[in-house]
């Protein structure tokens, strides 16, 4: 048993996701892998002939995987110190047949979560029961709801006004225009599924917020209770996620009746995106309550994961923050860099900066900050003790930063300074720009 234990062991640690960084195996991660039939464990184990005999079963000559047998193996008191019999508690809440315990994330459950429901658009004057349709017992009304629709009442708006449609403009069988579909939005996505699977680079969700009042000036039905509202987003999301390109992103603006729920709707939908939950001020005034006074709004952005995909901000000219290009503090001489150790040569007449010198031999030393160069100047990262210092860029990346950079006098030398004018985007939006009222 030590021996096909050690393979056993030897055999999945060879995925990086089952061990930990001090070598452990990782198990309840293993046992969700088994329960989602995942093809990388399932090829580990086959690869190995003792494993392939002791978890799978031969059948018409096809190898099926035993889960529940690899499972109580996993949770064997035989196997990992952390079990100390095969019978856990048993008593507990279960999620697809796998206890909580044994599941790495939180899953949302609702009433009519395996559902479809169409959510009319009729004006509030006009509301009607909604129909929920089971995605296993209505498999016939589901897919005639979702089937593509013909698109009627085609109109083209110009800067002339309203004009009919006579043909569509396309190339390569794409559509080339910019379309604004006016309908359910759920018959409207699918009907959009076959032309832009994977294909659409950005998807904005403004959905009903579901505040349960009169206030709300949408012509659709906003008086869903939490569960129909979940069984709602959730088939939206559902096939967004089949119109979203890979590298695309999508969000949803929402308000404090359903962003936590929300938020839970998306981390479960989209485990392989990042969730950013971001905080618009678009009321500074604030909506009256009984005890706080709502200033603000959400948008969860849902982005590739690990990948640059919001744009930095641009920033104003007079909102810049100046510092030395110079560095200072520890490790912050020449000796710590030399390749940070050059020459930036400026014409003092315009304060423009004309080119970068190469990197100074160690032999050479500066007298000073400043040193002429027939009408133009040479600037060294020397500071007011004349310390050799060191600039913060090396000089073979200098150059990509030039237009961040500006030459100026100060303490009656001259010296250059950095300037970003860009920056992130921060997760509190406060501005003119995102306030309603405005």
């Amino acid at each position: 048993m030590n021996k096909f234990h050690d393979i056993l062991v030897n055999q999945l640690a060879f995925e990086g996701r089952f061990i930990t960084d001090d070598g452990e195996l990782k198990k309840f991660v293993i046992i969700d892998a088994a329960f989602n039939m995942d093809k990388i464990l399932i090829k580990l184990l086959l690869t190995k002939p003792e494993l392939k005999q002791k978890f799978f079963t031969e059948i018409a000559g096809h190898w099926v995987f035993n889960i529940n047998l690899f499972v109580q193996y996993m949770e064997n008191k035989n196997f990992l110190k952390d079990s100390y019999t095969r019978y856990r508690n048993k008593i507990g809440l279960t999620i697809n047949n796998k206890f909580m315990k044994q599941r790495n994330e939180v899953a949302l459950v609702w009433p009519f979560k395996d559902c479809v429901l169409e959510g009319g658009q009729n004006r509030e004057d006009q509301k009607r029961p909604e129909i929920f349709f089971n995605e296993i017992l209505a498999q016939e009304e589901i897919d005639q709801l979702t089937e593509p629709k013909v698109l009627t009442n085609w109109k083209r708006y110009t800067v002339e006004g309203k004009k009919p449609v006579t043909e569509i403009k396309r190339e390569n069988g794409t559509i080339k225009e910019n379309l604004i579909i006016k309908g359910n939005n759920l018959l409207a996505l699918h009907s959009l599924l076959p032309q832009f699977e994977e294909k659409v680079k950005l998807i904005y969700i403004d959905p009903p917020y579901n505040t349960g009042g009169n206030g709300d000036t949408f012509l659709y039905n906003n008086n869903f209770k939490h569960s129909s509202w979940l069984t709602f987003m959730k088939n939206r999301l559902d096939v967004a996620k089949k119109l979203i390109q890979k590298d695309g992103a999508i969000i949803v603006a929402i308000d404090e009746n359903e962003q936590a729920r929300l938020g839970l709707l998306i981390d479960e939908m989209f485990p392989e995106h990042e969730n950013h939950c971001i905080t618009i001020v678009h009321n500074p005034r604030g909506i009256v309550g009984t005890n706080f006074s709502y200033t603000h709004e959400y948008a969860y952005f849902i982005i590739p994961k690990g990948k640059k995909t919001i744009v930095n901000r641009k920033i104003d000219n007079g909102d810049i923050e100046w510092s030395n290009l110079r560095n200072w503090g520890t490790e912050s001489e020449r000796g710590d860099a030399k390749n940070c150790f050059y020459p930036i040569i400026i014409n003092p007449k315009t304060a423009e900066i004309v080119r970068f010198g190469d990197v100074c031999e160690d032999e050479v030393h500066p007298e000073s900050i400043n040193v002429s160069e027939g009408e133009l100047i040479k600037i060294f990262p020397i500071d007011s003790s004349k310390i050799e210092r060191k600039w913060r860029y090396a000089r073979q990346s200098v150059d990509e930063i030039k237009h961040l950079l500006r030459a100026r006098v100060k303490s009656k030398a001259w010296d250059i300074e950095i300037g970003k004018d860009f920056g992130q985007y921060k997760t509190v939006w406060v501005d003119n720009r995102y306030d309603a009222n405005e």
